[in-house]
């Protein structure tokens, strides 16, 4: 009896999976005795797995240079836009950090963000600042102390997918339109493909450094090292590895990046804040 009626159970889910609908999903189950005979195998219906669209490809890499570790980022026009952003709502409150910037926007459709340039104490830009083609500060042509004002110093601008990077006199002589995004810092660490006379070979200062640099073909190279560095082992890499032709130092010590596809949100002090996102699917 007990043999007829697992002959009349199998006959019956051979029939099912015969009328099994084309396409469906199936996943293969062993139904046993106690004893652990196996009787039948059985298809019954399962869902597909759903894909994670969270699961993006980082724009983004680790590299490294002379035995520092750094975090190399790309931005290409072919598929991305940058802006520079600084401040929100009326009040115009800086946001401080790219995690309070992070809560303003759909992670989604940001590529990257980094730290923008130079900033004082009260988070107030330091030199040019364009941000959405509203201009927040003016450019500084000025002398003083600190980085920035390690001559030349220089200016990252841009307006649709053309960026580039210039020195803060050449940016005065020959741009005459206010661009999309624009943003000033200092040194030049690499000015026609060769070291800004700003600095040495590989130089007794290290600190915790990021910079932006544009090649032959207008993509945009944003670097954070993971570690101190000088400003030379930082133009070289740019230079040599990137093949980058002129580049800007941005920050150090409170450089940060937020690097939504891999989770990394650093929490260093921000003034402007340079938005790599990524353009519309057609």
């Amino acid at each position: 009896m007990k043999r007829a009626f697992h002959l009349a159970l199998s006959l019956a889910l051979i029939a099912s999976c015969n009328q099994q609908k084309a396409g469906e999903p199936v996943v293969t189950v062993n139904l046993k005795e106690e004893n652990g005979e196996e009787i039948v195998p059985v298809l019954t219906d399962a869902p597909v797995a759903s894909v994670d669209d969270s699961l993006v490809e980082s724009a983004c890499k680790a590299a490294s240079f002379e035995e520092v570790s750094l975090t190399h980022c790309l931005a290409d026009p072919s598929s991305h836009t940058i802006n520079a952003v600084y401040a929100r709502g009326a009040a115009a409150v800086p946001y401080g950090t790219l995690k309070a910037y992070a809560q303003t926007v759909e992670a989604g459709s940001v590529a990257f963000a980094m730290n923008g340039g130079a900033f004082s104490d009260d988070l107030s830009p330091r030199g040019y600042l364009v941000a959405s083609g509203e201009r927040l500060s003016e450019l500084d042509r000025g002398d003083g102390d600190g980085n920035f004002y390690l001559k030349p110093n220089g200016v990252f601008f841009g307006t649709g997918d053309a960026w580039r990077v210039l020195s803060t006199d050449q940016f005065f002589r020959t741009v005459r339109d206010r661009p999309q995004f624009g943003t000033q810092s200092g040194p030049m660490l690499l000015i026609n493909g060769e070291l800004s006379d700003a600095i040495s070979e590989n130089g007794n200062s290290r600190a915790v450094r990021n910079a932006v640099g544009v090649d032959a073909e207008r993509k945009a190279h944003f670097v954070i090292s993971n570690a101190p560095i000088s400003y030379g082992q930082l133009a070289r890499f740019m230079r040599d590895e990137l093949k980058v032709t002129d580049a800007l130092f941005l920050d150090s010590n409170s450089s940060s990046l937020w690097d939504p596809a891999t989770g990394r949100m650093d929490d260093g002090r921000t003034g402007p804040i340079l938005v790599v996102s990524k353009k519309a699917t057609p």
